[in-house]
């Protein structure tokens, strides 16, 4: 199992805990759109990070990104294994091509 699907199960569980027992449960009980403004921030905080050329700084809030990507997705109900099969299936596809197939 890797470190994606334990954390995207560690964010599932905390969907019943208690939201002052848990920063990921608190996130979740403010609502899908709450996770997505601080997926959103985050990934924002990612880009200034690259823009500066501060890879230390890229490095912690890529991680965060992904946190919060997670979070999101679960906020949705949207399971990691259905982004993962979808990249899957886009493997060995040209951007180029995928694009023009939307």
């Amino acid at each position: 199992m890797s470190i994606l699907d334990q954390l995207a199960a560690t964010i599932e569980a905390r969907k019943a805990a208690d939201p002052d027992s848990s920063w990921t449960a608190k996130l979740l009980a403010k609502g899908p759109e709450k996770c997505a403004e601080k997926f959103g921030e985050e990934a924002i905080e990612a880009i200034i990070a690259a823009v500066k050329d501060d890879r230390e700084n890229l490095t912690y809030e890529a991680a965060d990104v992904l946190y919060h990507l997670l979070v999101m997705l679960a906020a949705r109900d949207v399971p990691l294994s259905d982004v993962l099969a979808e990249l899957e299936r886009r493997q060995g596809t040209s951007g180029i091509a995928e694009k023009a197939a939307r």
